[in-house]
Protein backbone atom coordinates (compact mmCIF):
# COMPACT_ATOMS: atom_id res chain seq x y z
CA UNK A 1 0.00 0.00 0.00
CA UNK A 2 1.36 3.35 -1.42
CA UNK A 3 0.55 6.06 1.50
CA UNK A 4 3.12 8.58 0.55
CA UNK A 5 2.04 12.23 -0.54
CA UNK A 6 3.39 15.57 0.53
CA UNK A 7 1.65 16.28 3.46
CA UNK A 8 2.97 19.58 4.12
CA UNK A 9 1.86 20.42 0.32
CA UNK A 10 -1.59 18.92 1.18
CA UNK A 11 -2.54 20.91 3.94
CA UNK A 12 -1.41 24.65 2.99
CA UNK A 13 -3.44 23.64 -0.11
CA UNK A 14 -6.16 23.13 1.27
CA UNK A 15 -6.00 25.79 4.11
CA UNK A 16 -6.11 28.31 1.19
CA UNK A 17 -8.04 27.13 -0.46
CA UNK A 18 -11.40 27.37 2.05
CA UNK A 19 -13.89 25.41 0.39
CA UNK A 20 -17.07 27.20 0.79
CA UNK A 21 -20.08 24.86 1.70
CA UNK A 22 -23.47 26.29 1.32
CA UNK A 23 -25.31 26.56 4.34
CA UNK A 24 -28.66 28.66 4.75
CA UNK A 25 -27.06 31.73 3.66
CA UNK A 26 -23.63 30.87 4.98
CA UNK A 27 -20.70 28.82 4.82
CA UNK A 28 -19.02 26.43 6.05
CA UNK A 29 -14.53 26.24 5.62
CA UNK A 30 -13.87 22.92 4.92
CA UNK A 31 -10.70 21.33 5.69
CA UNK A 32 -10.09 18.94 2.32
CA UNK A 33 -9.92 15.24 3.09
CA UNK A 34 -6.87 13.33 2.73
CA UNK A 35 -6.54 11.49 -0.49
CA UNK A 36 -4.96 7.98 1.27
CA UNK A 37 -7.02 4.96 0.67
CA UNK A 38 -9.32 3.69 3.11
CA UNK A 39 -7.19 0.95 4.58
CA UNK A 40 -8.65 -2.36 4.06
CA UNK A 41 -7.85 -4.10 7.40
CA UNK A 42 -9.24 -1.46 9.43
CA UNK A 43 -9.79 -1.80 12.63
CA UNK A 44 -6.56 -3.36 12.62
CA UNK A 45 -5.46 -5.17 15.54
CA UNK A 46 -2.05 -6.43 16.93
CA UNK A 47 -0.65 -9.85 17.31
CA UNK A 48 -1.26 -11.36 21.12
CA UNK A 49 1.58 -10.69 23.50
CA UNK A 50 2.73 -12.81 26.56
CA UNK A 51 3.98 -9.53 28.59
CA UNK A 52 3.61 -5.50 27.18
CA UNK A 53 6.80 -4.41 27.52
CA UNK A 54 6.64 -0.44 28.04
CA UNK A 55 8.62 2.50 27.44
CA UNK A 56 7.54 5.25 29.88
CA UNK A 57 8.63 8.99 28.47
CA UNK A 58 7.77 11.93 30.62
CA UNK A 59 7.53 10.57 34.77
CA UNK A 60 6.73 13.61 36.22
CA UNK A 61 3.06 13.83 38.05
CA UNK A 62 0.66 12.32 35.75
CA UNK A 63 3.51 10.12 33.80
CA UNK A 64 4.20 8.26 38.12
CA UNK A 65 0.58 7.81 38.33
CA UNK A 66 0.77 5.86 35.22
CA UNK A 67 3.42 4.40 36.27
CA UNK A 68 2.22 3.32 39.41
CA UNK A 69 -0.52 1.50 37.81
CA UNK A 70 1.79 -0.53 35.36
CA UNK A 71 3.67 -1.59 38.63
CA UNK A 72 0.15 -3.15 40.27
CA UNK A 73 -1.76 -4.33 36.09
CA UNK A 74 -0.54 -8.25 35.72
CA UNK A 75 0.96 -8.75 31.85
CA UNK A 76 2.97 -5.67 31.49
CA UNK A 77 6.58 -4.69 32.32
CA UNK A 78 8.36 -0.84 32.29
CA UNK A 79 11.57 -2.01 31.05
CA UNK A 80 13.12 1.76 30.02
CA UNK A 81 12.02 5.25 31.72
CA UNK A 82 12.87 8.97 30.06
CA UNK A 83 12.27 12.21 31.57
CA UNK A 84 14.56 15.57 31.38
CA UNK A 85 15.09 15.11 35.36
CA UNK A 86 17.29 12.45 36.26
CA UNK A 87 15.71 12.39 39.91
CA UNK A 88 12.34 11.62 38.63
CA UNK A 89 13.90 8.68 36.31
CA UNK A 90 15.57 7.67 39.62
CA UNK A 91 12.28 7.82 41.72
CA UNK A 92 10.75 5.87 38.90
CA UNK A 93 13.52 3.19 38.80
CA UNK A 94 13.15 2.89 42.64
CA UNK A 95 9.32 2.52 42.50
CA UNK A 96 9.81 -0.10 40.32
CA UNK A 97 12.63 -1.95 42.51
CA UNK A 98 10.52 -1.62 45.41
CA UNK A 99 7.42 -2.95 43.69
CA UNK A 100 9.81 -6.52 42.66
CA UNK A 101 10.48 -5.74 39.19
CA UNK A 102 13.82 -5.52 37.62
CA UNK A 103 15.20 -1.72 37.60
CA UNK A 104 14.10 -0.05 34.16
CA UNK A 105 16.64 1.47 32.44
CA UNK A 106 16.95 5.21 32.30
CA UNK A 107 17.14 8.06 29.50
CA UNK A 108 18.01 11.85 30.90
CA UNK A 109 20.20 13.10 28.34
CA UNK A 110 18.27 15.88 27.14
CA UNK A 111 14.99 16.60 25.51
CA UNK A 112 15.84 14.51 22.78
CA UNK A 113 16.66 11.31 24.43
CA UNK A 114 13.17 9.70 23.70
CA UNK A 115 14.94 8.22 20.04
CA UNK A 116 17.03 6.31 21.88
CA UNK A 117 14.64 4.76 23.97
CA UNK A 118 12.56 4.38 21.17
CA UNK A 119 14.83 2.38 18.97
CA UNK A 120 14.98 -0.32 21.59
CA UNK A 121 14.29 -3.43 20.26
CA UNK A 122 12.74 -4.90 23.48
CA UNK A 123 9.21 -2.19 23.56
CA UNK A 124 6.39 -3.21 22.89
CA UNK A 125 4.63 0.01 23.78
CA UNK A 126 5.95 3.69 24.30
CA UNK A 127 3.65 5.80 26.87
CA UNK A 128 4.28 9.58 26.84
CA UNK A 129 2.80 11.51 29.51
CA UNK A 130 5.00 14.82 28.61
CA UNK A 131 3.95 18.58 27.80
CA UNK A 132 1.86 18.77 25.03
CA UNK A 133 4.28 19.95 22.32
CA UNK A 134 5.96 16.62 22.78
CA UNK A 135 3.06 14.09 22.65
CA UNK A 136 3.35 13.89 18.50
CA UNK A 137 6.88 13.85 18.36
CA UNK A 138 7.65 10.99 20.75
CA UNK A 139 4.36 8.80 19.27
CA UNK A 140 5.81 9.64 15.52
CA UNK A 141 8.95 7.83 16.68
CA UNK A 142 7.77 5.08 18.28
CA UNK A 143 5.28 3.91 15.92
CA UNK A 144 7.88 4.41 13.11
CA UNK A 145 10.24 2.41 15.43
CA UNK A 146 7.56 -0.29 15.20
CA UNK A 147 5.82 -0.04 18.17
CA UNK A 148 2.56 0.88 19.18
CA UNK A 149 2.08 4.74 20.85
CA UNK A 150 -0.08 5.54 23.71
CA UNK A 151 -0.42 9.39 24.73
CA UNK A 152 -1.71 11.96 27.05
CA UNK A 153 -4.26 14.42 26.39
CA UNK A 154 -4.43 16.36 23.46
CA UNK A 155 -2.70 13.60 20.99
CA UNK A 156 -2.00 16.68 18.80
CA UNK A 157 -2.14 20.51 18.51
CA UNK A 158 -2.87 20.97 14.86
CA UNK A 159 -4.89 19.40 11.95
CA UNK A 160 -1.79 18.45 10.27
CA UNK A 161 -0.10 16.61 13.87
CA UNK A 162 -3.48 14.57 13.37
CA UNK A 163 -3.14 13.48 9.71
CA UNK A 164 0.59 12.17 10.92
CA UNK A 165 -0.39 10.25 13.71
CA UNK A 166 -2.60 8.85 11.34
CA UNK A 167 -0.39 8.26 8.04
CA UNK A 168 2.27 6.79 10.20
CA UNK A 169 -0.56 4.46 12.08
CA UNK A 170 -1.68 3.32 9.40
CA UNK A 171 1.44 2.76 7.29
CA UNK A 172 3.21 0.81 10.73
CA UNK A 173 0.26 -0.65 11.42
CA UNK A 174 0.91 0.51 14.59
CA UNK A 175 -1.42 1.57 17.01
CA UNK A 176 -1.90 5.25 18.35
CA UNK A 177 -4.18 5.99 21.52
CA UNK A 178 -5.02 8.58 23.56
CA UNK A 179 -5.25 7.69 26.90
CA UNK A 180 -8.47 10.00 27.63
CA UNK A 181 -9.07 8.55 31.36
CA UNK A 182 -12.87 10.75 32.00
CA UNK A 183 -13.83 8.09 29.28
CA UNK A 184 -13.71 5.85 32.07
CA UNK A 185 -15.14 7.71 35.40
CA UNK A 186 -18.57 5.91 36.84
CA UNK A 187 -21.40 8.34 35.75
CA UNK A 188 -19.67 9.00 32.90
CA UNK A 189 -19.76 4.92 31.86
CA UNK A 190 -22.94 4.79 33.42
CA UNK A 191 -24.58 7.04 31.55
CA UNK A 192 -22.83 5.26 28.60
CA UNK A 193 -24.45 2.28 29.37
CA UNK A 194 -28.06 3.81 29.92
CA UNK A 195 -27.69 5.12 26.33
CA UNK A 196 -26.44 2.33 24.51
CA UNK A 197 -29.37 0.16 26.55
CA UNK A 198 -32.26 2.96 24.92
CA UNK A 199 -33.06 4.47 28.46
CA UNK A 200 -32.78 7.75 27.13
CA UNK A 201 -34.15 7.51 23.70
CA UNK A 202 -32.46 8.40 20.54
CA UNK A 203 -29.79 10.56 21.29
CA UNK A 204 -30.30 14.30 20.56
CA UNK A 205 -28.18 16.90 22.02
CA UNK A 206 -25.54 16.42 24.71
CA UNK A 207 -22.87 19.27 26.64
CA UNK A 208 -19.69 18.81 28.03
CA UNK A 209 -16.41 20.59 28.67
CA UNK A 210 -13.40 21.47 30.78
CA UNK A 211 -14.13 24.16 33.70
CA UNK A 212 -11.41 23.95 35.97
CA UNK A 213 -9.60 27.19 38.00
CA UNK A 214 -5.93 26.77 36.72
CA UNK A 215 -5.31 30.40 37.10
CA UNK A 216 -2.73 29.33 40.00
CA UNK A 217 -1.26 26.48 37.75
CA UNK A 218 -0.80 28.37 34.72
CA UNK A 219 1.43 31.29 36.56
CA UNK A 220 3.33 28.23 38.81
CA UNK A 221 6.77 28.16 37.34
CA UNK A 222 7.96 25.64 39.45
CA UNK A 223 4.96 22.95 37.56
CA UNK A 224 2.88 23.43 34.35
CA UNK A 225 3.01 26.74 34.43
CA UNK A 226 6.23 26.42 32.81
CA UNK A 227 4.78 25.32 29.21
CA UNK A 228 0.81 25.61 29.96
CA UNK A 229 0.72 29.10 30.04
CA UNK A 230 2.36 29.45 27.17
CA UNK A 231 -0.99 28.53 24.98
CA UNK A 232 -2.72 30.66 26.59
CA UNK A 233 -0.58 33.25 24.98
CA UNK A 234 -0.67 31.84 21.87
CA UNK A 235 -3.76 30.43 20.76
CA UNK A 236 -7.56 31.61 21.20
CA UNK A 237 -9.81 28.47 20.93
CA UNK A 238 -10.90 25.17 22.92
CA UNK A 239 -7.16 24.40 24.12
CA UNK A 240 -8.32 21.14 25.89
CA UNK A 241 -11.69 19.69 24.28
CA UNK A 242 -10.73 15.63 25.24
CA UNK A 243 -11.97 15.54 29.01
CA UNK A 244 -15.76 16.40 28.05
CA UNK A 245 -16.14 15.30 24.94
CA UNK A 246 -14.16 11.52 24.88
CA UNK A 247 -17.44 10.48 26.86
CA UNK A 248 -20.13 12.33 24.76
CA UNK A 249 -18.75 11.00 21.62
CA UNK A 250 -18.69 7.80 22.71
CA UNK A 251 -22.35 8.02 23.56
CA UNK A 252 -23.23 9.43 19.61
CA UNK A 253 -21.23 6.88 18.16
CA UNK A 254 -18.58 9.37 16.97
CA UNK A 255 -16.48 7.21 14.50
CA UNK A 256 -18.85 4.55 14.88
CA UNK A 257 -21.88 5.19 12.64
CA UNK A 258 -21.65 8.72 13.20
CA UNK A 259 -19.42 11.57 12.97
CA UNK A 260 -18.45 15.44 13.40
CA UNK A 261 -19.52 17.09 10.69
CA UNK A 262 -19.09 21.14 11.78
CA UNK A 263 -18.53 23.46 14.48
CA UNK A 264 -18.86 27.45 15.12
CA UNK A 265 -16.81 28.47 18.62
CA UNK A 266 -17.21 31.67 20.43
CA UNK A 267 -15.17 33.46 22.65
CA UNK A 268 -15.13 36.04 25.03
CA UNK A 269 -12.38 38.70 26.36
CA UNK A 270 -9.43 37.73 28.00
CA UNK A 271 -9.10 39.18 31.99
CA UNK A 272 -8.69 36.34 34.46
CA UNK A 273 -5.07 35.14 34.15
CA UNK A 274 -4.06 39.01 33.56
CA UNK A 275 -6.27 39.76 36.98
CA UNK A 276 -4.84 37.09 38.72
CA UNK A 277 -1.36 37.85 38.18
CA UNK A 278 -1.84 41.80 39.18
CA UNK A 279 -3.38 40.15 42.36
CA UNK A 280 -1.06 37.67 43.16
CA UNK A 281 2.31 39.63 42.20
CA UNK A 282 1.29 43.42 41.89
CA UNK A 283 0.32 45.83 39.42
CA UNK A 284 4.65 45.96 38.10
CA UNK A 285 6.06 42.57 37.99
CA UNK A 286 6.09 40.95 34.86
CA UNK A 287 3.61 38.80 35.38
CA UNK A 288 1.42 41.37 35.18
CA UNK A 289 2.51 42.47 31.77
CA UNK A 290 2.18 39.29 30.51
CA UNK A 291 -0.73 39.00 27.19
CA UNK A 292 -2.88 36.86 27.07
CA UNK A 293 -5.00 36.24 23.82
CA UNK A 294 -6.96 32.67 25.16
CA UNK A 295 -10.71 33.88 26.47
CA UNK A 296 -11.39 33.09 29.41
CA UNK A 297 -14.75 31.46 28.31
CA UNK A 298 -14.79 29.79 24.55
CA UNK A 299 -18.19 28.02 23.71
CA UNK A 300 -18.19 25.58 20.67
CA UNK A 301 -21.26 24.32 19.06
CA UNK A 302 -20.90 21.05 17.39
CA UNK A 303 -23.28 19.07 14.79
CA UNK A 304 -23.96 15.88 14.29
CA UNK A 305 -23.63 13.91 10.70
CA UNK A 306 -26.76 12.39 12.35
CA UNK A 307 -28.17 15.40 13.35
CA UNK A 308 -27.12 15.38 17.09
CA UNK A 309 -26.11 18.84 18.68
CA UNK A 310 -22.72 19.26 21.02
CA UNK A 311 -22.10 22.31 23.88
CA UNK A 312 -18.82 22.18 24.54
CA UNK A 313 -17.45 24.59 26.68
CA UNK A 314 -13.32 25.39 27.90
CA UNK A 315 -13.02 27.88 30.94
CA UNK A 316 -9.31 27.37 32.59
CA UNK A 317 -9.30 31.55 33.56
CA UNK A 318 -12.12 31.85 36.05
CA UNK A 319 -12.82 31.74 39.78
CA UNK A 320 -15.35 28.40 39.82
CA UNK A 321 -15.82 25.21 40.99
CA UNK A 322 -14.43 21.99 39.28
CA UNK A 323 -16.96 20.73 35.88
CA UNK A 324 -16.40 18.50 32.89
CA UNK A 325 -20.44 19.86 32.42
CA UNK A 326 -21.68 16.09 31.16
CA UNK A 327 -24.78 16.10 29.90
CA UNK A 328 -26.87 13.39 27.44
CA UNK A 329 -30.46 14.48 26.39
CA UNK A 330 -32.19 11.88 24.64
CA UNK A 331 -35.97 11.68 23.16
CA UNK A 332 -37.23 9.68 26.32
CA UNK A 333 -35.25 11.83 29.43
CA UNK A 334 -31.71 13.21 30.00
CA UNK A 335 -28.81 12.36 32.57
CA UNK A 336 -26.53 15.19 34.07
CA UNK A 337 -23.18 14.18 36.01
CA UNK A 338 -22.66 17.94 37.47
CA UNK A 339 -23.04 19.68 40.16
CA UNK A 340 -24.12 16.42 41.13
CA UNK A 341 -25.43 13.05 39.04
CA UNK A 342 -29.16 13.38 38.30
CA UNK A 343 -31.69 11.71 35.55
CA UNK A 344 -35.18 12.36 34.42
CA UNK A 345 -36.54 9.57 32.54
CA UNK A 346 -40.32 9.95 30.89
CA UNK A 347 -42.79 7.08 32.70
CA UNK A 348 -40.26 6.68 35.38
CA UNK A 349 -39.66 9.71 37.02
CA UNK A 350 -42.17 11.99 38.56
CA UNK A 351 -43.56 14.98 37.45
CA UNK A 352 -40.36 17.21 36.27
CA UNK A 353 -38.39 16.45 38.52
CA UNK A 354 -34.83 14.89 38.90
CA UNK A 355 -33.96 11.26 40.42
CA UNK A 356 -30.57 10.59 41.76
CA UNK A 357 -28.50 8.38 39.89
CA UNK A 358 -28.34 5.74 42.73
CA UNK A 359 -32.28 5.02 41.47
CA UNK A 360 -30.30 3.56 38.63
CA UNK A 361 -27.25 2.01 39.39
CA UNK A 362 -28.35 -1.72 39.98
CA UNK A 363 -29.43 -1.88 36.67
CA UNK A 364 -27.13 0.47 34.88
CA UNK A 365 -23.96 0.60 36.58
CA UNK A 366 -21.34 -0.39 33.86
CA UNK A 367 -20.07 -3.90 34.16
CA UNK A 368 -16.19 -3.14 33.90
CA UNK A 369 -16.71 -1.02 37.33
CA UNK A 370 -18.40 -3.73 38.80
CA UNK A 371 -15.68 -5.73 38.24
CA UNK A 372 -12.71 -3.80 38.83
CA UNK A 373 -14.05 -1.72 41.81
CA UNK A 374 -12.02 -2.71 44.39
CA UNK A 375 -9.01 -3.06 42.08
CA UNK A 376 -8.81 0.01 41.09
CA UNK A 377 -9.44 1.13 44.51
CA UNK A 378 -6.95 4.35 45.37
CA UNK A 379 -5.91 4.98 42.11
CA UNK A 380 -5.53 8.46 40.32
CA UNK A 381 -8.46 10.54 39.82
CA UNK A 382 -11.14 8.06 41.81
CA UNK A 383 -9.31 4.84 40.07
CA UNK A 384 -10.66 5.89 36.01
CA UNK A 385 -6.92 6.08 35.44
CA UNK A 386 -6.42 2.61 36.98
CA UNK A 387 -9.33 0.91 34.21
CA UNK A 388 -8.16 3.36 31.38
CA UNK A 389 -4.09 1.71 31.77
CA UNK A 390 -5.40 -1.81 32.11
CA UNK A 391 -7.94 -1.58 29.33
CA UNK A 392 -4.96 -0.59 27.37
CA UNK A 393 -3.30 -3.46 28.30
CA UNK A 394 -5.46 -5.86 28.18
CA UNK A 395 -6.10 -4.30 24.14
CA UNK A 396 -2.42 -4.78 23.42
CA UNK A 397 -1.68 -8.21 25.12
CA UNK A 398 -4.78 -10.25 23.70
CA UNK A 399 -4.07 -8.39 20.40
CA UNK A 400 -7.93 -6.86 20.71
CA UNK A 401 -8.88 -3.50 19.23
CA UNK A 402 -8.54 -0.21 21.63
CA UNK A 403 -11.15 1.45 23.22
CA UNK A 404 -9.82 4.01 21.45
CA UNK A 405 -7.79 4.38 18.39
CA UNK A 406 -5.89 7.00 16.34
CA UNK A 407 -8.70 8.25 14.62
CA UNK A 408 -10.81 8.52 17.83
CA UNK A 409 -7.26 11.03 18.77
CA UNK A 410 -7.52 12.51 15.69
CA UNK A 411 -11.21 13.46 15.64
CA UNK A 412 -11.39 14.75 19.27
CA UNK A 413 -7.73 16.39 19.18
CA UNK A 414 -8.57 18.88 16.05
CA UNK A 415 -11.71 20.97 17.65
CA UNK A 416 -8.39 22.93 18.87
CA UNK A 417 -7.42 24.49 15.52
CA UNK A 418 -11.01 23.86 14.48
CA UNK A 419 -12.38 26.35 16.92
CA UNK A 420 -9.23 28.82 16.94
CA UNK A 421 -10.43 28.92 13.52
CA UNK A 422 -13.57 29.37 13.79
CA UNK A 423 -12.87 32.05 16.08
CA UNK A 424 -10.41 33.80 13.75
CA UNK A 425 -13.15 34.33 11.76
CA UNK A 426 -15.91 35.90 13.34
CA UNK A 427 -17.42 32.58 14.25
CA UNK A 428 -17.60 30.84 10.84
CA UNK A 429 -18.92 27.19 10.82
CA UNK A 430 -16.05 25.22 9.78
CA UNK A 431 -16.07 21.30 8.80
CA UNK A 432 -14.38 18.55 10.12
CA UNK A 433 -11.96 16.70 8.36
CA UNK A 434 -12.62 13.13 7.37
CA UNK A 435 -10.14 11.50 9.55
CA UNK A 436 -11.60 8.19 8.34
CA UNK A 437 -11.75 8.66 5.27
CA UNK A 438 -15.72 7.46 5.06
CA UNK A 439 -15.10 4.44 7.47
CA UNK A 440 -16.97 6.14 10.14
CA UNK A 441 -20.20 4.99 8.10
CA UNK A 442 -19.76 1.13 9.31
CA UNK A 443 -21.44 0.97 12.55
CA UNK A 444 -19.61 -0.93 15.00
CA UNK A 445 -19.92 -1.86 18.81
CA UNK A 446 -17.09 0.28 21.29
CA UNK A 447 -15.21 -2.35 22.78
CA UNK A 448 -15.81 -1.11 25.96
CA UNK A 449 -19.45 -2.43 26.06
CA UNK A 450 -17.96 -5.98 25.32
CA UNK A 451 -17.23 -6.78 28.71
Amino acid sequence: MNNKFDRRKFIKKSTQAGLGIALGGAAITSFADSPLPAIPYYPFKGKKLDVVRIGMVGVGGMGTSHFRNFLKIKGCEVVAVCDILESRVERAQMLAVEAGFKKPEGYSNGEYDFKRLCARDDLDLIFTATPWKWHVPVCIEAMNNGKHAATEVPAALTIEQCWQLIEISERTGKHCIMMENCNYDREEMMILNMVKKGLLGEPLHARCGYLHDLRAVKHDMNGEGLWRRDWSMKRNGDLYPTHGLGPVAQCLDINRGNYFDYLVSFSTKSRGLSLFAIEEFGHESPQANEKFVLGDVVSTLIKTKRGETILVTHDTSSPRPYSRDILVQGTKGIARKYPVPRIHIEGRSEGHGWEDFSEYKKEFYHPLWAQMEEEAQGAGHGGMDYLEDFRLVNALKNGLEPDMDVYDAAVLSAVTELSEKSIARGSWPIQFPDFTRGMWKTTRDLEVMKV
